[in-house]
């Protein structure tokens, strides 16, 4: 994984840079294709911000976490960002294998209730006059 970090309104610390790239290094598992990370650390008043974006073939994510310490909030991001692959990851598994999902189900349950064919015998309501008015 490629990882590139910025910093906005902080000094550059190599600390914080091997930091981030040894938590990214964790996430590279979950991707199929070469990926791209983009980091960047910020710092407002006594907020810390890391923003990461990470990229892998189609796939984009991205996270952003706000914390007291830029290493929790590196912890946090790099969670979310977990979260996120982890259910990508399902989703298109799910999708390849043929998982039925919601919608076969439904049509099941339709074909399958009951139908009274007695109901539908009577035709005696309608005319002729009716179907030539209809063609």
């Amino acid at each position: 994984m490629q990882v590139s970090v910025t910093f906005k309104n902080i000094d550059p610390s190599d600390a914080l840079k091997a930091y981030a790239a040894k938590k990214l290094e964790r996430i590279d598992k979950l991707l199929d294709a070469p990926s791209e990370a983009n980091v960047v650390f910020s710092v407002e008043k006594i907020r810390h911000i890391t923003e990461i974006n990470v990229s892998s073939g189609r796939t984009t994510v991205h996270a952003t976490e706000t914390s007291e310490g830029m290493y929790a909030a590196i912890d946090l991001a790099v969670d979310k960002i977990k979260q996120q692959l982890s259910k990508n990851k399902k989703k298109i598994q799910d999708r390849k294998s043929g998982n039925p999902g919601i919608r076969p189900t439904l049509a099941e349950e339709i074909n399958e209730a009951p139908v009274d064919v007695d109901e539908f015998d009577d035709f005696s309501e309608f005319d002729a006059d009716d179907d030539r008015r209809l063609a």
